[in-house]
């Protein structure tokens, strides 16, 4: 099983592993969105050692390593981990988040031409445009716009996968996707 922060994660990773000729749910993987971080505790204390016993694998932002840290410890996956510990045990750390990761895999101008497809190109120069934008880096631009409309981080999840260069896959999603094959076990 694979435990996520977000809807937008979980489409995100389920593209990828489409892209790579892989169906996750065929391997008996499940992909969950926990409905954020704190969530994990819960989770990893369903699935994981104390419940299902199930193997765990998961991505998360950086941010949220405490949370993740002690959830896992808690449910008796190690203690004092650290992120290499982390990512031994298939939980990868995004820089800031996912769509940050994506942003600079693609490229701030393939990530615009991705916008402008879903019609909304003219949204993103508005936000440009106003005083507390105006001056920041595109990439930080970018990722406030990802970040300002009502489900726009799962809308455009799916289409920044596609766009991949899949030679440019971000580190965690990459290091995720191979753990899930190294083991070789169901996940649940």
């Amino acid at each position: 099983m694979v435990l996520v922060e977000g809807t937008s994660d979980e489409s995100a990773i389920n593209a990828l592993a489409e892209r790579r000729g892989r169906n996750l749910a065929a391997e008996g993987i499940s992909v969950v969105a926990m409905g954020g971080a704190t969530n994990i505790g819960t989770y990893v204390g369903t699935f994981g050692p104390p419940g299902r016993n199930l193997r765990l694998a998961g991505l998360y932002d950086a941010g949220e390593e405490g949370a993740f840290r002690r959830g896992l410890e808690r449910a008796g996956l190690g203690s004092d981990l650290n992120r290499s510990d982390l990512e031994a045990l298939g939980f990868f750390a995004c820089v800031a988040d996912l769509e940050d990761e994506l942003i600079r895999a693609l490229g701030t101008a393939a990530v615009e031409r991705v916008v402008d497809a879903e019609g909304e190109l003219r949204s993103f120069r508005t936000l440009q445009k106003q005083p507390t934008w105006r001056g920041r880096s595109t990439h930080d631009q970018l990722r406030r716009f990802m970040g300002s409309g009502s489900g726009r981080k799962i809308r455009y999840s799916g289409p920044f996968v596609a766009a991949l260069d899949l030679d440019r896959v971000p580190r965690p999603l990459d290091g995720l996707l191979a753990h899930l094959v190294r083991d070789g076990r169901s996940t649940g």
